[in-house]
């Protein structure tokens, strides 16, 4: 029997990743909150460049108590609500469970490894994927969609590829999911700071879809330099990225479809935005080993005031 998957959070990453699993046959467990009865009673469906398909009937919970423990669970909430993970989690344990994040930034395997204690390990999820939820039970895959995975250790140590690691890695790629194993995930954290950090932040700043920003040359500069202060706060910490995964994430924008960050879509919800996660931590974090990086400093200064203003708008 396969392994029996929880996903706390359906959203754009948890309903997409959590209805293709379910697709390819795992038995896959969703935690809703707004959309529970419509996703109840219709199930999930999915547009998406691999292929669209619905799926009619999903085990849908409201209650996180209502679910059962599994062996896998994928934490898909934006780090903003993550204050609730140690109600959330316990009720998903069982010893052995893996716990995966897919969640943006530096900084959150720790926290979550505080809370399951020994009883599950804890792998950290990169997602690279354009996935935007865009209406009940209702998520549409624009581009791209692998994972990196890598382990967690308590000493930041690379962790290297673990026999579970390659386990779950099957599971996904049954499920036509891209997934690649990363030896060390703190470098991996940084090297998708050095995508996440321009475009997310300057997606709100710039009021900008990522083409947007490509097209014009005071953007596409400002996304270098910044991409060369997050390179230089991992350098920080013994973390080799080379020069040349500047330009090749630039390219890889360049091709991108037209996209409006996640960031970008909670800031116009007016939902608070993950700036500590994904600028707050990271810039601490070079400040720390004696790194200057004024201009994610900036960039994040800018995000604290406009996040603020615009929550005291939306409420």
């Amino acid at each position: 029997m396969g392994r029996q998957y929880a996903v706390i959070g359906t959203g754009a990453i948890g309903g997409f990743y959590g209805a293709c699993l379910q697709k390819a046959g795992l038995d896959v467990h969703f935690l809703l909150r707004r959309d529970y009865d419509y996703v109840k009673e219709h199930g999930l469906a999915i547009s998406s460049t691999f292929g669209d398909f619905t799926l009619p009937q999903v085990n849908a919970y409201n209650q996180v108590e209502n679910m059962p423990p599994c062996d896998v669970v994928l934490i898909a909430l934006k780090t903003t609500q993550n204050h609730l993970l140690p109600h959330l989690l316990p009720p998903l344990l069982k010893p052995g469970t893996v716990v995966i994040t897919l969640q943006n930034g530096l900084g959150v395997e720790p926290e979550i490894a505080t809370i399951v204690g020994e009883t599950a390990q804890v792998l950290g999820g990169l997602c690279f994927v354009c996935s935007n939820k865009i209406g009940l039970g209702q998520i549409h895959h624009l581009d791209y969609g692998q994972i990196q995975l890598g382990a967690y250790g308590n000493n930041h140590q690379p962790q290297g590829i673990t026999p579970t690691m390659r386990q779950i890695a099957a599971d996904f790629e049954q499920a036509n999911i891209p997934i690649q194993l990363a030896e060390n995930l703190l470098l991996a954290r940084w090297k998708k700071l050095v995508w996440n950090i321009p475009y997310n932040g300057l997606s709100v700043v710039l009021d900008a879809t990522t083409d947007a920003m490509m097209k014009d040359s005071y953007g596409y500069q400002l996304s270098e330099q910044l991409m060369r202060e997050v390179i230089a706060g991992a350098a920080g910490y013994g973390l080799e990225i080379k020069e040349s995964f500047i330009q090749k994430m630039l390219d890889y924008t360049m091709k991108m479809k037209p996209y409006r960050t996640s960031m970008k879509i909670d800031y116009d919800c007016h939902r608070p935005l993950e700036v500590e996660a994904m600028f707050g931590n990271p810039m601490r974090a070079a400040q720390a080993v004696g790194v200057a990086v004024p201009q994610i400093t900036m960039l994040y200064q800018q995000l604290k005031f406009l996040d603020a203003r615009n929550i005291a708008i939306g409420n």
